[in-house]
């Protein structure tokens, strides 16, 4: 496709979506139809995201119900849902609903976690409430999109950033048959990724210049981080994963500790890391740590990894609203409107935030 695609963001007033929105806003392809949100229809969408006024001066949200007019008169849409886990899958049946009705043929991203499992029983063990819309689950495919080159479904859910972080860390330990396959995860996360509603973990004086882990060995990324690696690898790994609260709003910091099979050099560890992302252009492999100031606000991840004898260490570093979210989502829509994946999402991490 070569046309401009009008685009619809649901769940539009927290952080993804208006990261989301700063993406889309700069892309070639892609034009902002509308942004939905229940809670403030007809609100300017500069008044909450007020970094995006020069270049979203008119734009208000609409509720979810007129966004179906949308999708119904064009035939096409590129449709990003930033809504919460267990409201997402829902607004997304809803629209695909009327989409069939008026003959029309959206796809969607979905960043919730709605259909990132493959059955409604194991979404539901996880958020411990029913699924929105399990008839929808079979229509969408959770993957990192270095780790998936066909896509066999019309819509995509992408995993979370944690996840994302997580994956590209460990799957080329796993695929390559170099590490064992029990894994060791520690990340640190930024508090955006908590959500826009503050609470006591998101709270500036409660987090600033102070980091703790929680929920850990329990955190509910850890059974997607499984299944999403067995998918992308055929190795069923267990992941012990011990996340931390860190005293910076954006980024994603992994450090995954592994056996080696054999006996490894850090050459040889770098080596294999750059040749498994060899054609991923948003994944740098580098000799030296990678750092959350050099990808913040970027689609970007730097990997870097050390190994001595059967110790294996492998460190990733992204930004959790952009590649853990909204940058990879965009990257999905790219691939599935025939786009070249990278339009939109080629400017350079921010540097000193």
């Amino acid at each position: 496709m070569t046309a401009r695609v009008p685009t619809i963001v649901l769940g539009g007033t927290g952080y993804v979506a208006g990261e989301l929105l700063r993406l889309v806003s700069a892309h070639p392809y892609l034009d902002i139809a509308a942004v939905a949100s229940d809670s403030q229809p007809d609100e300017p969408v500069a008044q909450f995201f007020r970094h995006l006024q020069p270049v979203l001066p008119h734009l208000r949200f609409v509720g979810h119900d007129e966004v179906l007019e949308y999708v119904a008169a064009n035939p096409v849409t590129a449709v990003f849902s930033a809504a919460p886990h267990g409201v997402s899958a829902a607004l997304v049946d809803r629209l695909l609903s009327a989409a069939a009705q008026a003959g029309t043929s959206p796809r969607v991203v979905d960043i919730s976690a709605d259909f990132r499992y493959r059955s409604a029983e194991a979404y539901e063990a996880v958020y411990k409430h029913p699924h929105g819309a399990p008839s929808r689950i079979a229509e969408f495919t959770c993957a990192v999109p270095e780790h998936l080159n066909a896509l066999h479904t019309p819509h995509v859910a992408h995993p979370g950033c944690f996840a994302t972080a997580v994956l590209l860390a460990s799957v080329p330990l796993l695929a390559l048959g170099l590490a064992d396959q029990r894994v060791f995860v520690t990340g640190v996360t930024g508090s955006t990724g908590s959500g826009r509603q503050p609470t006591t973990g998101t709270h500036h004086p409660q987090r600033h210049a102070d980091m703790y882990a929680y929920n850990a060995l329990a955190h509910r990324h850890e059974p997607e981080i499984a299944a999403l690696a067995l998918a992308a690898t055929g190795v069923e790994a267990e992941f012990n994963f011990v996340p931390h609260s860190g005293p910076f709003a954006r980024g994603i910091y992994v450090t995954v500790q592994a056996v080696a099979r054999a006996p490894l050099t850090t050459h040889e560890l770098v080596a294999a890391l750059r040749d498994y992302y060899e054609q991923s252009i948003f994944v740098r492999v580098g000799g030296e740590p990678p750092r959350i100031k050099d990808v913040v606000a970027s689609n970007f991840a730097e990997l870097s990894g050390v190994a001595r004898g059967h110790n294996v260490v492998v460190t990733c570093a992204i930004d959790n609203l952009t590649k853990g979210a909204a940058g990879g989502a965009v990257q999905w829509m790219n691939r599935m409107l025939g786009f070249e994946e990278t339009a939109g999402l080629m400017m350079p991490a921010a540097g000193w935030t």
